[in-house]
């Protein structure tokens, strides 16, 4: 394949991958705590020689998660927490440690608050948060944790070093590359839940663009094969 094909097979490969990207963001619209994510497009260039055209390849190979807080939606439910400002949940997982901005949480049969999928809340000291079964639980902003008016625990917010050290593990959860730090300047909502935060209309856009651009290097490979075809049947002859 001449240099041609490959620069617009790399073009079309990161235009697939981001239109997944994109599918996962308008699939988890209504997933409470969702980060969408898009991909960074890197280029690379190639002198071919003096007095010639250089060879640019490009590649999406790159996931970016983006943090910008979702839309708050108040439930009332005594162990539905949101948080306003940055940082995350800190939940417990078979493999570590995982960060998690989704709150619908509730009491396990042992009283551990955990995520839908059975994880662990943990506090700021690490350790399950209990609620007693039958009392009546309140949250304060810093995440203290209160049954029948006695203080218990308080939950930990975190967040990772560098967004690098945070890898994607399912719709809503974060693996860690080393030990979190803690947040100061957020606050816990009980009784509310954040959405995701993905934008329906940009992302159908962008989807919309995307295939676009794929359709149209798809016809450019296509006429390309054609030429090919064309220049070696007349050689031939």
């Amino acid at each position: 394949m001449d240099n041609i094909g490959y620069t617009a097979l790399t073009r079309q490969s990161g235009l697939m991958r981001e239109m997944q990207s994109v599918a996962h963001n308008i699939a988890n619209m209504g997933t409470g705590g969702y980060r969408k994510e898009g991909l960074l497009f890197s280029e690379h260039i190639e002198a071919l020689g003096r007095d010639q055209p250089s060879l640019s390849m490009a590649q999406g190979n790159v996931r970016r998660t983006s943090y910008i807080q979702g839309a708050m939606e108040q439930t009332g439910g005594a162990f539905d927490l949101a948080i306003q400002g940055d940082g995350f949940f800190l939940v417990e997982t078979e493999d570590g440690q995982a960060l998690t901005r989704a709150g619908n949480f509730t009491p396990s049969p042992e009283g551990d608050l955990v995520t839908p999928d059975g994880l662990r809340l943990l506090d700021a000291g690490g350790a399950p948060v209990f609620a007693p079964p039958g009392a009546q639980i309140a949250i304060a902003a810093d995440g203290t944790v209160s049954a029948d008016g006695q203080p218990l625990t308080q939950i930990g917010l975190w967040r990772a070093v560098a967004e690098e050290d945070m890898t994607r593990r399912s719709g809503v959860a974060f693996d860690l590359a080393g030990a979190p730090e803690p947040v100061e300047d957020a606050t816990i909502l009980q009784g509310f839940l954040e959405g995701s935060n993905v934008d329906p209309v940009g992302e159908i856009a962008r989807m919309i663009e995307v295939q676009r651009a794929y359709e149209l290097g798809q016809s450019f490979l296509e006429k390309e094969d054609e030429r090919i075809r064309g220049v070696l049947t007349t050689l031939g002859r």
